[in-house]
């Protein structure tokens, strides 16, 4: 489908769901469904976006950028998964437990009049997330989220032609999950890990690397690039990457560039294990 085509689809979806609380993080997925969604119906949808560690700063100031440009009912919300064991264990499932926290925290805004009584959750999960393991898929489900994106057959090109098409800045923001998910499964979720995460890979994205990770693994890091940017990776890079992080973070030991290059989902480890586990 054609730019047009494809946002007709999504609105006609939008339409069926009626009054929406959009869950967005940031990332070019939720801010754009956030944005059609607003440009449908203002009156009818709230943005509702949760601050906690694992989410970047960079995420939030998106959101509230955005927000303050086009005239978004904004709620910013905290979620609990900071106060659950089951998140904080990092088991491979951690994602449902996220997951299920942020509605947690969404669902109440139905009832405070900020969003209508009869208001759906929806989410910017996109047909390309179907393939990966995606834990949090669950939580949604139990939750009654809709994936207006998934249910007009839409997948990561069509978002970045849509975003394009209305003028979204970033329409080329490449994915980066939570912070969380940058720690091998296994490895305790603490403020301090996610905020050393969150310097190295600042610090990489200044020197103009775009798709970067700084995983952690215990008190050692791993940074990993696509292949094609790994030759760009000195020594002194990845001592001023382990300074950043040890500032906000000393229990880091170590960091080395890993051994294999960049792909999605590394930090998972053995993801047949879990009750909300599926094969990838």
């Amino acid at each position: 489908m054609n730019p047009e085509s494809t946002l007709a689809a999504i609105e006609r979806v939008l339409a069926d769901c009626g009054p929406v609380i959009v869950a967005c993080s940031g990332g070019i997925d939720s801010l754009l469904l956030a944005t059609i969604a607003h440009r449908r119906s203002p009156a009818a949808t709230v943005v509702a976006h949760t601050v906690t560690p694992a989410v970047p700063g960079e995420g939030t100031g998106r959101v509230v950028t955005h927000a303050e440009r086009h005239g978004w009912t904004l709620e910013l919300v905290r979620s609990d998964e900071f106060e659950d064991e089951r998140y904080l264990a990092n088991p491979t499932d951690r994602c449902y437990f996220c997951k299920t926290n942020l509605y947690a925290a969404i669902a109440p805004l139905r009832h405070a009049g900020i969003a209508r009584a009869d208001a759906m959750m929806v989410s910017g999960a996109n047909i390309d997330d179907l393939g990966e393991y995606r834990p949090g898929l669950d939580a949604a489900a139990e939750a009654g989220v809709r994936h207006p994106f998934v249910e007009a057959g839409v997948g990561k090109a069509g978002i970045r032609a849509v975003a394009r098409h209305l003028g979204i800045v970033e329409a080329e923001l490449p994915s980066s999950p939570c912070l969380a998910s940058r720690l091998y499964t296994g490895t305790r979720v603490t403020e301090a890990r996610l905020r050393s995460v969150e310097a190295g890979e600042s610090v990489l994205r200044a020197e103009g690397f775009q798709i970067v990770r700084c995983r952690r693994r215990d008190a050692a890091a791993v940074v990993e690039l696509p292949a094609g940017d790994r030759d760009r990776v000195t020594s002194a890079l990845l001592d001023t990457v382990r300074s950043a992080m040890q500032a906000v973070d000393p229990d880091l030991v170590s960091l080395t560039l890993d051994d294999r290059p960049y792909r999605p989902g590394q930090a998972i480890l053995h993801v047949s294990e879990g009750p909300h586990a599926r094969s990838r």
